[in-house]
């Protein structure tokens, strides 16, 4: 009896070393979560009312719990590396299914998606056309590395201060002629293919408080539009500020240039002629640079023309039971029966917590002074039930002696 109660005992801390070997064997894995040996006792019920008297058939190795505590965060400067702060799994698709893990070392692919370092692309909610994202759907995270599409100039606003002072010129208004006109301010402006184009807005004073602005790109005209000021100083017409012109063929292929542009907080000071902020809303085309991807999980895509889009939502998942998924390897997991079906959502909402970009997640067995003395414990009941086996053979041995006398 005593035999095999101590071989259970061996048997259950040689199992409680393969788990602390394990555990301190992935010290280093990024998300690696550690695993607790646990144990039940064996207790042979002997019949009715004969507990008392009975005594126990040794130990077993009743489940390895997984422990989901936080790793630590390092910072790393990746920003494909994302750590979770808090409750939750990253989703990905091994194209076998979906499965979870908290590793968050990403790179890319031959096709531009985001993947783990096995391969598994790494699922996010695409977006739904309105600004927001269709938390309904997955779909892999694909960094878009096309151009961004280019824009055409549609509205110029302008801030400037014509002179209250300046006289009206004596010669019939030209480009050429810089008599002709008081002022001029240049602009650049893109075409619908992100051709840039220079624009310049000529300023002749006609009158007492009134201006003409003459329009023209890259040497041809748009026409010429009336303003005219206040006592005051301030622009009186056209309400609301906006000059429109006639659109301008440009002869590339593009589409003519139609130009509105904005002369709301120009002024006529007795100041001399000044020329403010002056912006545009159109841009050239533009190639991928860099992803950005905030604490909420939005993936915003950059490009060299100072556009961003955003691609995706990180999708993320959390489980009624964590001791229930079931482990895959690879810092993956698997859902089960056990575990319950995962809980879909984001990043900083509900129960899940957020996302640094530009980190990992360390090992939850990092710091390895505690698996350390676990292992000691683990050697020490290892050799105490060894010792139990021995004082039972010299038991035996004993009994075997006499009875041969």
């Amino acid at each position: 009896m005593a035999l095999n109660t101590a071989l259970s005992g061996i048997n259950a801390a040689q199992s409680d070393l393969n788990v602390i070997s394990n555990n301190i064997a992935n010290a280093n894995t990024t998300g690696f979560k550690g695993s607790r040996a646990e144990f039940a006792d064996i207790f042979a019920v002997t019949g009715l009312n004969l507990n008392s008297t009975a005594t126990g058939s040794g130990t077993r190795l009743e489940t390895v719990a997984q422990q989901f505590g936080q790793g630590s965060i390092a910072t790393t400067g990746n920003s494909l590396d994302l750590a979770l702060s808090g409750n939750g799994f990253f989703t990905i698709n091994d194209g076998n299914g979906i499965s979870y893990t908290r590793a968050g070392n990403f790179q890319t692919d031959a096709n531009n998606n985001v993947v783990t370092p096995s391969g598994a692309k790494l699922q996010v909610y695409p977006p739904n056309g309105i600004g927001g994202f269709d938390t309904s759907t997955l779909t892999n995270l694909q960094l878009v590395s096309a151009q961004s599409n280019a824009t055409a100039t549609s509205l110029v606003t302008m801030t400037s201060n014509l002179p209250a002072s300046a006289s009206v010129p004596a010669n019939p208004f030209s480009t050429t002629d810089a008599t002709s006109y008081n002022a001029a301010t240049p602009v650049t402006v893109y075409d619908s293919q992100g051709g840039s184009h220079q624009g310049t807005v000529y300023y002749v004073k006609t009158g007492i408080n009134a201006w003409n602005a003459n329009l023209y790109v890259d040497g041809n005209s748009a026409g010429t539009q009336a303003m005219t000021f206040n006592t005051s100083g301030n622009l009186a017409t056209p309400a609301g500020g906006n000059l429109v012109f006639t659109p301008v063929n440009l002869g590339n292929g593009s589409n003519p240039l139609a130009l509105t542009v904005n002369m709301t907080n120009t002024t006529q000071f007795g100041t001399s002629y000044s020329a403010g902020a002056i912006t545009q809303n159109g841009f050239a085309a533009g190639t991928f640079t860099s992803i950005d991807i905030d604490s909420k999980g939005v993936v915003t895509a950059n490009y060299s023309n100072n556009q961003s889009t955003k691609v995706g939502q990180l999708a993320l998942a959390n489980f009624a039971n964590l001791q229930g998924l079931r482990q895959l390897g690879n810092t993956n997991w698997a859902a089960s029966g056990d575990s319950g079906a995962a809980v879909m959502g984001t990043a900083g909402s509900g129960q899940f917590g957020s996302v640094q970009s530009g980190a990992l997640e360390s090992s939850n067995t990092s710091d390895t002074t505690a698996q350390l003395v676990s292992m000691i414990q683990a050697q020490r009941n290892y050799q105490a039930n060894a010792q139990v086996l021995g004082t039972d053979n010299v038991l035996a041995s004993t009994l075997f002696t006499a009875v041969s006398r």
